[in-house]
C-alpha cells in the first residue's frame, strides 16, 4: 500500500520507492539516515541534531522554521530546503493534516478561521500574484497527502475505505424532501460499512454529511436533527451554524465521513458534520478528486449546473476508465432526472455496450439505493 501510518501519526512510509514522510520531531529524533526523508513542518529552531552524521539523499525541509546556521549546513550536506513564508499567510501551506470544522470557525482577526482565509484567497482570486499562486498549490498538494493518508490507496489505485460520494444542490433547503432522503441515504450507507464523502458545502452536502454522522445513532435521531435544523433552513439564514451545533450538542460522537469542499466557493459555509475536511483553493482539483476517490459509487440527488458538470465528470471517468475501475452511479431523483433533464436517459444511450451499463441505477428510495451498491461493487479495468 502507498501509506502505512505509525502510531503517532508523525512518520508516513511510501512502499514505492521507499520513501518516508516525517512530521513531528519526535519521528526525526536520533536518526541518521535520512535518504528518501521528506520532512514537513517540524520546528528546528529550538532542536538539533548533528547533520553532519546524518545521511542525505533525496532529501527535503518543507516548511521546516530553522535558523540560518542550521540551513546552511544542511544545503552544504545536499539536503534540499522550501521554507515557510516569509510574510505570515491566513493558511499554512505545509500543513500536515485535513481541517477539522472546529479549526475552520476558530476566531481569528474577528471573524471565522474559514471566512479569514477566504477573504484572502478572494483578493486575487482570478489573478493571484505568483507567490501568492504558489503557497495556494503547495497547500493543496498537502491537502492532496492528507487525503492518501486517511484512504490508503494500494497499487491498484483501491482505497481501504469503502468511498461513496453523494453530490446535490447547495441551495437544497433543510426542509426540502431530498434533504432528508439524503440524509437517510448517508445514514444507512454509513451503516452498511461505506465512507460516506461530499462536496463539503451546505444543502444536499450538508444532508449527507449529517445522515453519515448519525448512524450509530439511527433513523429517530435523524428525524429529532432535522427537527432541530428545519429552524434555519437555508444557509444565509440567522441561526443556521447555531442549528448544527445544536444538533451536534445532541448526539456528540458521530461516525467518520469527509468533505471536500473549496474557498473558490467560498461564501458557502462548510457544514459542520464532517469529521475530516479537504478543503482545496482549486475548485477543478477538488471535484475529480471527490469524483475519484469515490470508487464505490456516485449518488445524485437533485441538483443544479454543479451536479450536472459532476455527473459527467464522473461518466468521462467511466466511460474511459480513468482511475482503473468502473464504479457505480445511482440517481436518487425519477422526476429530476428522468423527466426535468432527461440526463438518466442520456447516460444510458452513452453507457450502451459499455463496462459500466448496467451500473447505472434511478430510485428514489435510499433502500434501494444501498441494496444497488451492495450488488454492484466496483469494477477493475481491463
Amino acid at each position: 500500500m502507498p501509506f502505512t501510518n505509525n502510531s503517532n501519526n508523525a512518520m508516513t512510509k511510501f512502499d514505492h520507492p521507499q520513501e518516508i514522510l516525517i512530521t513531528e520531531w519526535a519521528a526525526l529524533k536520533g536518526r541518521t539516515d535520512l535518504t528518501n526523508c521528506t520532512v514537513q513542518g517540524v520546528d528546528l529552531r529550538e532542536q538539533s541534531l548533528d547533520w553532519d552524521k546524518c545521511r542525505i539523499g533525496n532529501t527535503a525541509f518543507l516548511g521546516c522554521p530553522m535558523d540560518l546556521e542550521t540551513e546552511l549546513q544542511l544545503r552544504r550536506i545536499g539536503a534540499h530546503i522550501y521554507p515557510p513564508p516569509a510574510q505570515p499567510l491566513p493558511y499554512n501551506p505545509f500543513r500536515k493534516a485535513l481541517y477539522t470544522w472546529q479549526e475552520l470557525i476558530t476566531p481569528v482577526e474577528g471573524k471565522q478561521a474559514d471566512l479569514h482565509i477566504y477573504e484572502h484567497f478572494s483578493a486575487s482570486k482570478l489573478n493571484p500574484p505568483i507567490n501568492e499562486a504558489l503557497w495556494q498549490r503547495i497547500h493543496d498538494h498537502s491537502i492532496d497527502e492528507g487525503l492518501r493518508q486517511l484512504l490508503q490507496f494500494d497499487e491498484e489505485g483501491m482505497t481501504s475505505r469503502r468511498c461513496v460520494g453523494i453530490m446535490g444542490g447547495h441551495s437544497t433547503l433543510r426542509t426540502d424532501p431530498y434533504f432528508e432522503k439524503t440524509a437517510l441515504t448517508a445514514l444507512l450507507l454509513a451503516k452498511a460499512g461505506y465512507f460516506v464523502v461530499s462536496g463539503g458545502g451546505p444543502g444536499i452536502m450538508e444532508a449527507a454529511n449529517l445522515g453519515a454522522y448519525l448512524s450509530p445513532y439511527g433513523a429517530e435521531a435523524l428525524k429529532q436533527a432535522l427537527r432541530t435544523l428545519k429552524s434555519a433552513p437555508h444557509y444565509t439564514d440567522p441561526g443556521y451554524h447555531e442549528a448544527a451545533q445544536a444538533v451536534l450538542q445532541d448526539y456528540p460522537d458521530g461516525a467518520e465521513n469527509l468533505a471536500i469542499p473549496t474557498w473558490f466557493y467560498g461564501h458557502e459555509p462548510s457544514n459542520l458534520f464532517a469529521s475530516h475536511i479537504a478543503k482545496y483553493f482549486s475548485n477543478s482539483i477538488r471535484e475529480d478528486t471527490l469524483l475519484a476517490i469515490s470508487l464505490y459509487g456516485i449518488i445524485c440527488a437533485p441538483g443544479s449546473a454543479g451536479t450536472t458538470q459532476e455527473i459527467f465528470m464522473d461518466a468521462t471517468q467511466n466511460h474511459y476508465g480513468t482511475f482503473n475501475y468502473y464504479s457505480p452511479m445511482v440517481f436518487l431523483g425519477r422526476q429530476r432526472y428522468e423527466i426535468e433533464t432527461l440526463i438518466y436517459p442520456l447516460l444510458r444511450q452513452l453507457a450502451w455496450g459499455r463496462e459500466y451499463y448496467d451500473l447505472l441505477c434511478l430510485t428514489d428510495e435510499p433502500e434501494e439505493v444501498v441494496h444497488f451498491l451492495q450488488a454492484h461493487p466496483p469494477r477493475k479495468v481491463g
